[in-house]
This record gives structure tokens, C-alpha cells and sequence, in this order.
């Protein structure tokens, strides 16, 4: 796997510059099929380098299901050149920050570290993807911390409230898996079936290397070729995606749990990363439940006292998406915070203001800014969208695309999207037969 000269090699290398001219990011497909982008800041001293997989629970059968984030564990066990505990001492040796993370779409593994220390960060994190030893004893005792994270998940019912929606409105459709996967499946999973997953899905074409910080470009792409080359396994697979194209309408869960308070999410089909209506809805979401000025948080808990959280939220993935409207309440006033919901996505089809909209434009090009301001965030920024295969888009047209957002675009995407079919989950004191009760917020 050795370095050779990229530019001989046939680089394709594409530079993106925002509306000052300035280039924020460059983007190289290497002859591997491994995509290398970086977002040079050069007036920091640290960097943060990610390796993304095109690979996430949509991807997995009925027997691999929880297989992606279960790797994502095992690649921290060792490779045949590290155990574990090397892995660990070598980034904290120089002070350096790892850690990974698993979606319905990609997954993602990660360090920071002083600007010197990327080509170590590199090679540790390298070794772990390109040569995970998925050892069978590392399985059985990783197995017991995802059966963990598993209970804990089920155990904490206002995160579960959001997967018994996600799987509700999605209902077949391989997005509305649960990315931990269940017991039963992380129970059966064993060690061939990992590592044929591991062989088959982690290959050039479905990785990306994203880098910020104090980078050269062109020095990222030699550490790229000198410790990736082609992975030792060139081609690879990921089973075609499809759009959802069936939600269900008017639907109710109800998840009984013995708890001091119910939680509930109330929402809908959402749009994709790609769909220009995106802009609109962000805009949309933000007054609606996006923060403490939102119409929610003042009406739910500012007027009336019912919960102390409440928030609204819009998931877009590369073909598909939906938004939900979240309240935790006690149990006597569910009824009452159901009827505020529902009231609030009415209202908002009809009376939403200019006001409104400049205040949530604002926020979130505030937001915005302020969230790219370190290393992390902006590799996260370019790796995520790099990975799910969406067009780049830059800082500033970003706020551009935001800016010319109006009172129009916002009333039109609140009666396209809020005017959809309803879907309800509830976890809380209430027995499963109880979802007649509930059933008006969404008629």
C-alpha cells in the first residue's frame, strides 16, 4: 500500500469557495475510490480527522441487524499491530481525543489532536479500519457492553419515545431500525457473520477521509494513500437504498412503562438532505419548537406550566425524513398537552408571522456560525455530507439559502408538510389498549 504520486495517478481534486472566494474546502476522489476532503484553518493548532463509512443500520439484513454499530465497538479491541490498551495510549500520550459514533446512514470514527500529531492520529485510526482484528473473544465481551447500551436505551423512556415514533411512521422501511439493533438480534450475532460484514462493507468506495484544522490538503491525501491504499480489499458493496414510500397515517403506540412522567412525540413525514424545502422547514421547525422564543416552549411551558422540556425537530436523511413535536408531561395532563400539540401545528398553517420567521432565521444563522468555530464541528460539517453522497454546501450559502427564506416559503412548507397524516407514540403509565384515548391528536 504504498504512497506513489497522487497527481500522476489521476487525482481528481474539486475546490470549494464560498461567496467571498475563498476556498473552504477541497474534495479528491483517489484512483482507490477513497474521497479525501478537508477544510484547512489555518490559524488553529489542533486538528480533527474523520474516517466515514458510507454504512449504517439501513444497510443491514434481518440477521446483521445492530452489526454496524457493533463494529464500531470491536474496531476499538485491536488490529494485529495494537491491543485495545495501545490504541488508547498512543492518542492520550500526546493529549489527543477519540471516539466514534454510528447513524441510520454512516459510521463515523474520529480524533483530535495537535496539528503535529495528525499523521499519528492518522495511522492509529487507519490501522483500526483497515485491519480490525474482530477477534471471537472480543465479541462475546463486547457483546455484553451493546446488550448494555440496549437496556439502558429501553431503560431511559425519553429517548425511547423517539425510536417508537421513528418506527411507527417508518413502519418496514430499513430507516425505521433501531441502530443498536435489538437483544434478540445482538444475541444471534456472531463472529463470522461480523467480520463478512466488516470485509464486505468497509472498502474504498464507501469511505471518506475529512480532515479541518491546520491541514494541508495534499499531505492529508499522502497519509490517505500511504496508510489506506485500496484497503487490501478494492470493490466493495452496500445494498441499493430505497426511499420510504408508505408512512403510516393516523397511527397510535403506546408503550407502557411504570414512570413519573408520559412522554410523547407527535409528527409526521419530513423531507429529505436534498429537498429544497429543507430551508423552509429548518426555518419552520425553529419557531415552532426550536428554542425558548419557540411557540411551543411559551404556549406548553411558559403559559401553561404543563412540562418542563419540549421541543420539536426535523430528521432528513439522504432520501427521506420526518418531524416530530416531543413533550414530557405528567401523566394527568397528557390529554391536555396532546390538545396543545395538535392545536399548535394547526395554528402555525395559518398565523405564522414575518416576526416569527426573521427571529428563527436569525437563530439559526447564528447557530450556525457559532457551531462552526472549532475543528470538530467543521469535519463534521463536510465528512457527513461527503458520506451520505449530497453536494457540498458551503458556510455561506448556507446563510445565503437561509436568508432568502420569506414569510411565503414558510406558510407554503408548513401546509405541505404539518397538513400530512399524524402519528403519535406514547410512553408512559398507560396500558397498550389505552391508544383509542389518545387517538384524537391525530384525527
Amino acid at each position: 500500500m504504498g504512497a506513489g504520486s497522487g497527481r500522476r495517478r489521476g487525482w481528481r481534486t474539486l475546490r470549494g469557495p464560498d461567496q467571498r472566494g475563498i476556498v473552504d474546502h477541497h474534495l479528491t476522489v483517489l484512483p482507490s475510490g477513497v474521497t479525501v476532503v478537508t477544510d484547512p484553518m489555518p490559524s488553529v493548532r489542533s486538528a480533527t480527522l474523520g474516517l466515514w463509512v458510507s454504512v449504517g443500520s439501513r444497510d443491514e439484513s434481518a440477521d446483521q441487524a445492530g452489526c454496524s454499530h457493533f463494529l464500531e465497538h470491536l474496531l476499538f479491541k485491536g488490529t494485529t499491530r495494537r491491543t485495545a490498551r495501545q490504541i488508547a495510549e498512543e492518542l492520550d500520550a500526546v493529549g489527543g481525543e477519540m471516539n466514534a459514533f454510528t447513524s441510520k446512514e454512516m459510521t463515523c470514527f474520529y480524533a483530535r489532536v495537535l496539528d503535529r500529531d495528525l499523521p499519528l492520529a492518522f495511522d492509529v485510526l487507519a490501522d483500526m479500519v483497515v485491519d480490525a482484528r474482530n477477534a471471537p473473544e472480543d465479541v462475546e465481551a463486547e457483546r455484553q457492553v451493546v446488550l448494555s447500551e440496549i437496556d439502558i436505551h429501553v431503560d431511559t423512556p425519553d429517548d425511547l419515545v423517539h425510536s417508537d415514533f421513528s418506527e411507527l411512521l417508518l413502519g418496514e422501511h430499513p430507516l425505521a431500525l433501531e441502530t443498536l439493533g435489538t437483544f434478540d438480534s445482538i444475541t444471534r450475532l456472531d463472529r463470522d457473520t461480523i467480520h463478512a460484514y466488516y470485509l464486505d462493507r468497509y472498502r474504498p468506495e464507501n469511505l471518506v477521509v475529512a480532515a479541518s484544522g491546520n491541514v494541508e490538503h495534499d499531505r492529508v491525501i499522502e497519509l490517505t494513500e500511504q496508510l489506506l491504499g485500496d484497503l487490501g480489499r478494492p470493490g466493495g458493496s452496500r445494498p441499493p437504498r430505497s426511499a420510504p414510500q408508505a408512512f403510516a397515517e393516523g397511527a397510535v403506540r403506546v408503550r407502557q412503562r411504570p414512570t413519573e412522567q408520559a412522554h410523547v412525540v407527535l409528527g409526521m413525514p419530513g423531507v429529505s438532505q436534498t429537498d429544497e424545502d429543507r430551508w423552509g422547514l429548518r426555518v419552520l421547525n425553529t419557531l415552532l419548537g426550536g428554542g425558548m422564543s419557540s411557540r411551543l416552549f411559551q404556549e406548553i411551558r411558559e403559559v401553561r406550566g404543563l412540562a418542563y422540556t419540549t421541543f420539536s425537530y426535523a430528521s432528513s436523511y439522504t432520501d427521506g425524513g420526518l418531524i416530530g413535536a416531543y413533550v414530557g408531561t405528567a401523566p394527568g395532563k397528557v390529554d391536555e398537552v396532546l390538545t396543545v400539540l395538535r392545536d399548535e401545528l394547526d395554528r402555525v398553517v395559518t398565523d405564522v408571522t414575518i416576526e416569527e420567521v426573521e427571529r428563527a432565521k436569525g437563530a439559526l444563522k447564528g447557530g450556525t456560525v457559532l457551531g462552526l468555530e472549532d475543528t470538530g464541528s467543521r469535519m463534521s460539517r463536510i465528512g457527513q455530507q461527503v458520506a451520505t453522497g449530497v453536494p457540498i454546501v458551503t458556510v455561506d450559502e448556507a446563510l445565503e439559502r437561509i436568508g432568502r427564506v420569506d414569510l411565503d416559503e414558510v406558510r407554503r412548507v408548513a401546509t405541505s408538510i404539518l397538513s400530512r397524516p399524524r402519528d403519535l407514540a406514547v410512553v408512559g403509565p398507560f396500558g397498550e389498549d389505552e391508544a383509542d384515548r389518545f387517538a384524537p391528536a391525530v384525527s
